[in-house]
């Protein structure tokens, strides 16, 4: 983990003598005296924190240090009050220095000393404490401190709302909501500093204020945001900036606080008090007359309306424009708060959104903005009785079609389907039906997504879409290639012969199978459940089984299938899962051949199929002629080994009067013969050259299938009974060539003459081979009609008794 080198020096400092390190305290202490800090002081401080951190003690430091290192917390140079915190945070803070640290030391808190003092609170009231102490900082006047002061005491506040809410009481809430209103609203219009216009006589009396500008050059006529510019800003419009990237979070979190004995919203005269700005403009709004939560809500609609508005100048630079989406996306989320907690400014904020919506909607590099849009019409669209389609045609339609290959975009869009599932599935029906266009994103990039489709996937299964999202779910490596396809087409000139030797792009780009990959590429669900010429796509993309893309694809798919089997028993009816077990046995041989896809397809539909016959065995009624001609193909012995040993557990199990009253006769002869005539060929002769044998699982299932269908009809014993001494005696003679291993051959002898010498006591052999339901799952420890519970609880009172 560590090298050589850095696990010698970490030894040595667990190993420092006492007597030793009190000389290196006292050195530091002189160090830390002297006018000028260089290297050595740094190096020194950088050893202390070694030797701190790397004993598992707390050490106590020696007062003249603590208070030295204390001292650097303020230090000019950000190296040392990085340095001077991570020493302190290893030690014992003094005993009076927790929960009463100075009010002349807050005014000049910066992060790192913040960091200190909260890692350093004892208990829930020296939080509070604090927190009263920095609110007291923002009440001061600016020319009470340093001016860099407030700019960190948003921050710590910030963080201690994150991690203990509670430690803020009713009185923080309500002067930090006031001074969040003055900032801001009431923030200066002109540039800090001042400017000058130039000229040989340029001097400080000649530098007059000049007014903040928009992004597009312009002056600005209304009242400052973070959307302004100019050559310098002043406190009160840095903190403007800052409380406009916490406000937010506030309006989030700040309901959770405790309620402690203050005036709260009751009495708002400290309003105009806090602020030179308020008393100026005490007059100015009715909204004054608002109790301090409210009047917040108010303002942090104007200003988010103001943001909007904004958004729609020209940016000269980039970074401007870029600015612009971010804070559009945080104005746009703020608006939703507001109107959560406020419902009647709904009809207010809704012309500015739906307008937004309007201008932006066309534009996809907007695409993240639209987002926080699309959140605001769900939230709210019910209430102001808007139509929503235009909204949700570009979130389930254009977004996943034209922009599956954005990393965020992605990310940012499942994370809003899955912080909305319960809203989206009851209010938008086209949710559930755009299925074939959100794998898009899983197509793409698997390994990023795969944990969110876990989550979403059961939301999607439905009655409606069952079978159509089973067949998109297997065909989703499929999809993979055709993106990556889809985006080479447009990177490579069509012109171009092959492209890069590829014949999959050339075929993508062919009008003779177009309509192939337009059904891959389909946006929505409800055209069909999947394609007609299905092998012809396999072989078409054959060269893309080996892409890492497709690769990635392919190995969450068995994932994804086992989620959507366990959910769609829970809404579908038998009729539905009927439908699923031929779409199984039907997709299990059309499959795209990627190395180790198949097998684990055919073990997930293998295990499944067992699982609904068990839960409703009338379904091998039902299929019974499709299963019966599944299991008759014998090439399927060898190619899907795993499904097909099971399709045979299940006739032979399953295919019975005791489980549906249908079953004649008849029906079991026809069964029986379809497997008899399978298993004397696969047992006659060898194989084919180069290919395996088949496996001993499958001969020993279609013996006992063959024998439990035997037990039911009792005719057909007599062919059970004489295939099963026929390969007794075939075996004694020793290797045979349908098994190549001598071990494998016993075990079938060995299973075959068990079966056998059940067949002779027919009655037996049915209870043995089919057992009803009350002897597979006894309960005779819990009947009390039965002398077993009094046995069992005698036989513990002897073995207990002393």
């Amino acid at each position: 983990m560590y090298s050589h080198g850095s696990e010698s020096l970490i030894k040595q400092a667990r190993e420092i003598q006492d007597s030793e390190l009190q000389k290196f305290y006292s050195r530091l202490v002189k160090l830390l005296h002297g006018k000028e800090l260089g290297y050595e002081t740094v190096d020194s401080l950088q050893r202390l924190h070694l030797i701190l951190s790397a004993n598992k003690y707390i050490r106590t430091l020696p007062p003249e240090l603590q208070k030295r290192l204390q001292s650097l917390l303020s230090s000019p140079a950000e190296q040392f009050q990085v340095l001077s915190s991570a020493v302190l945070r290893e030690t014992l803070p003094p005993a009076a220095h927790s929960g009463n640290y100075s009010q002349e030391n807050i005014v000049q808190l910066n992060s790192h000393a913040a960091a200190l003092l909260l890692s350093q609170a004892g208990s829930r009231a020296d939080v509070s404490s604090l927190c009263t102490q920095l609110l007291r900082g923002l009440e001061s006047r600016q020319s009470e401190g340093p001016t860099n002061s407030l700019s960190h005491t948003l921050p710590i506040l910030n963080t201690i709302l994150t991690h203990n809410p509670e430690c803020l009481t009713e009185d923080h809430v309500t002067l930090l909501s006031k001074k969040l209103v003055d900032w801001l609203r009431y923030a200066s219009i002109l540039q800090g500093g001042g400017a000058s216009s130039g000229g040989f006589f340029t001097g400080p009396r000649s530098r007059q204020p000049v007014p903040i500008a928009e992004l597009d050059g312009t002056v600005s006529g209304d009242f400052f945001t973070v959307l302004c510019v100019g050559q310098s800003f002043t406190e009160d419009q840095w903190m403007n900036v800052f409380s406009f990237s916490a406000l937010r979070h506030w309006l989030l979190t700040y309901h959770s606080v405790s309620n402690g004995n203050g005036t709260a919203d009751t009495d708002d005269r400290s309003e105009v008090d806090g602020s030179v700005v308020s008393m100026v403009s005490a007059t100015s709004s009715s909204s004054r007359l608002l109790p301090p939560k409210e009047r917040l809500r108010e303002k942090s609609f104007q200003y988010c309306q103001r943001l909007i508005e904004q958004s729609d100048r020209k940016a000269h630079k980039k970074s401007d424009a870029d600015l612009q989406k971010a804070c559009l996306v945080e104005a746009v989320c703020i608006l939703d708060c507001v109107c959560e907690e406020d419902a009647s400014l709904v009809f207010r904020a809704f012309p500015c959104i739906k307008a937004l919506f309007g201008r932006l909607s066309s534009d996809l590099s907007f695409a993240r903005v639209l987002l926080p849009i699309a959140q605001f019409y769900l939230n709210h669209g019910e209430m102001a009785a808007v139509d929503c389609g235009s909204v949700w045609a570009l979130v389930f339609g254009r977004f996943p079609a034209e922009l599956f290959n954005d990393p965020f975009l992605a990310h940012e869009l499942l994370r809003f389907l899955r912080l909305n599932l319960e809203s989206l599935q009851l209010r938008v029906p086209q949710y559930t039906h755009s299925f074939p266009n959100l794998l898009k994103f899983l197509a793409w990039d698997s390994p990023a997504v795969v944990d969110d489709f876990v989550d979403l996937l059961p939301s999607l299964v439905t009655a409606g879409t069952a079978v159509e999202l089973l067949h998109t779910l297997l065909d989703l490596p499929c999809l993979s290639a055709t993106l990556v396809l889809q985006v080479r087409s447009t990177c490579l000139p069509i012109s171009e012969q092959s492209g890069r030797g590829l014949l999959s792009l050339d075929a993508f780009r062919s009008s003779s199978f177009r309509g192939l990959f337009l059904f891959l590429l389909r946006g929505e669900a409800g055209s069909g459940d999947t394609i007609d010429r299905l092998s012809t796509l396999h072989e078409l993309l054959v060269e893309t089984a080996d892409w890492p893309r497709v690769v990635q694809c392919a190995q969450i798919v068995p994932v994804l299938l086992h989620i959507f089997f366990n959910t769609v028993i829970t809404v579908a009816d038998e009729k539905l899962l009927a439908h699923l077990i031929l779409v199984m046995l039907e997709r299990s041989s059309l499959l795209l051949n990627i190395p180790k896809y198949n097998k684990e397809i055919h073990r997930v539909f293998s295990s499944h199929l067992l699982r609904l016959c068990k839960l409703h065995p009338s379904l091998v009624m039902d299929q019974s002629h499709e299963l019966l001609e599944f299991c008759g193909a014998t090439a399927n012995v060898y190619s899907k080994e795993e499904i097909y040993t099971h399709v045979v557990w299940v006739l032979g199990e399953y295919l019975s009067v005791s489980c549906d009253s249908r079953c004649s006769v008849t029906l079991i002869t026809s069964c029986f013969e379809a497997l008899e005539a399978v298993l004397f060929e696969i047992t006659s002769s060898a194989p084919l050259t180069g290919a395996d044998c088949p496996a001993p699982r499958v001969v020993t299932t279609l013996m006992s299938a063959l024998a439990k269908l035997a037990s039911r009809s009792h005719d057909l014993i007599p062919r059970v009974s004489l295939f099963l001494s026929k390969l007794r005696t075939v075996t004694r003679g020793g290797s045979v060539a349908w098994c190549s291993d001598e071990e494998d051959l016993v075990a079938i002898v060995t299973r075959g003459e068990e079966l056998w010498s059940l067949l002779k006591a027919p009655g037996v052999a049915q209870s043995v081979l089919t057992p009803p339901a009350h002897v597979t799952t006894p309960q005779w420890h819990r009947d009390t009609n039965v002398a077993l519970p009094l046995r069992l609880r005698t036989l513990t009172n002897l073995t207990h008794s002393h």
